[in-house]
């Protein structure tokens, strides 16, 4: 079965960082790009960053330019999402999602596995 599994949300205060994992079983992230988005409370879901096949990063979300960062390590099958400077607004679940491509999508629609979230608070 193919699946995706996110990990690393929780309660941290503004200014602080975490780092989500998306964890991938029965398939091998690297033939995938991977994306992350969130889904705050009465909005609609919305893409954060995308890691190509190679390592290329797209930004699909301005308001985390500078404070978030993507990665992937291979040996772990295993894609990140490093968030820095957290702030109130970047409280949302926040998920991952596979598109079996080179390249990042340019739509969410393109995604083909989706992980089932991980809760992200950033409070005082």
């Amino acid at each position: 079965q193919l699946q995706l599994v996110e990990s690393g949300g929780g309660l941290v205060q503004p200014g602080g960082s975490l780092r989500l994992s998306c964890a991938a079983s029965g398939f091998t992230l690297d033939y995938y790009a991977i994306g992350w988005f969130r889904q705050a409370p009465g909005k609609e879901r919305e893409g954060v960053l995308c890691i190509s096949r190679r390592g290329l990063s797209t930004n699909y979300a301005d308001s985390v330019k500078g404070r978030f960062t993507i990665s992937r390590d291979k040996a772990k099958n295993t894609v990140y999402l490093q968030m820095n400077s957290l702030k109130p607004e970047d409280t949302a679940i926040y998920y991952c999602a596979a598109w079996y491509n080179s390249n990042c999508p340019g739509m969410e629609y393109e995604y083909d596995y989706w992980g089932q979230g991980t809760q992200v608070t950033v409070s005082s």
